[in-house]
């Protein structure tokens, strides 16, 4: 079981708007020893939407989904999720509850306003909608509900609900996951070392230490820093088990430091 993010909405593809959910689940994932395996974006259309939805649900991966669960036109996620698992839309009853109190609270003592039959709050209801079998998320900002099914969770676009709802999920329904993989990194930058020297060098840690990954992460540097890090330099490291980074972080960097380039630990 791993751990995916689907980002739902053409204003991410667009550059109107700029993601932010993946850097902070891996944040809240990392906070409980957890990480973020994969992330996808996708747009406001239906059938890419609902081929995503039905690969994932068929997959055994975590599943957090942000975006399209409101009630206009361009909102199309609960409506895919629904045909992606091949059930109806309903309306939750503890969804209704929520959104009822909202209105109540939102009218302010004005009974026009809080007349759950009017179709502006008849409307609102639609927000309620979720594929029959679904488990709501409650929304701490403002009581409109996300939901879940099975290993997939869905909520809003926005930042502010997202993520209590996001976290809420992990400690409701993740919490023997915690702390389970004791995964650790250890880096060093590399100055001025082609990649295709240090790969031999890289491959062979990986053989000699089955389970660690060694990461390169090339740069071109930033001539605005005025430091070490304006030169063109590699972050080169290892992560994998605790037991084994050490070893395999000492066989790296006295390897690269046996070639001649210069270092600098993190």
């Amino acid at each position: 079981m791993g751990f995916g993010l689907i980002v739902i909405g053409d204003e991410i593809l667009s550059g109107r708007r700029e993601d932010k959910h993946m850097r902070r689940a891996i944040e809240l994932l990392g906070e409980r020893g957890l990480a973020l395996d994969w992330a996808e974006y996708v747009g406001d259309e239906r059938g890419r939407i609902t081929a995503t939805l039905r690969r994932t649900f068929a997959g055994p991966d975590v599943v957090f989904c942000t975006g399209g669960i409101g009630a206009t036109p361009d909102d199309h996620t609960r409506q895919c999720a629904a045909a992606a698992l091949g059930v109806d839309l309903a309306l939750h009853p503890d969804a209704r509850e929520q959104i009822a109190l909202r209105i109540a609270e939102t009218a302010n003592g004005d009974p026009v306003k809080a007349d759950l039959n009017t179709p502006e709050n008849q409307h609102r209801f639609k927000m309620g909608e979720f594929p029959v079998g679904a488990r709501i998320i409650p929304n701490s900002y403002n009581r409109i509900p996300g939901f879940s099914v099975a290993d997939h969770h869905f909520m809003p676009g926005f930042p502010v609900m997202a993520w209590p709802m996001m976290e809420w999920v992990l400690d409701h329904y993740y919490t023997h996951l915690f702390h389970l993989d004791a995964e650790q990194s250890r880096a060093f930058y590399v100055f001025e070392a082609p990649e295709s020297t240090l790969t031999p060098l890289m491959e062979q840690v990986e053989a000699t230490f089955p389970g660690i990954r060694v990461f390169s992460l090339p740069s071109v540097g930033d001539v605005t820093r005025g430091d070490r890090l304006a030169r063109r330099h590699i972050d080169l490291g290892v992560k994998g088990s605790a037991d084994l980074v050490a070893p395999a972080y000492a066989m790296l960097i006295e390897g690269v430091r046996a070639m001649g380039f210069e270092i600098v630990e993190q």
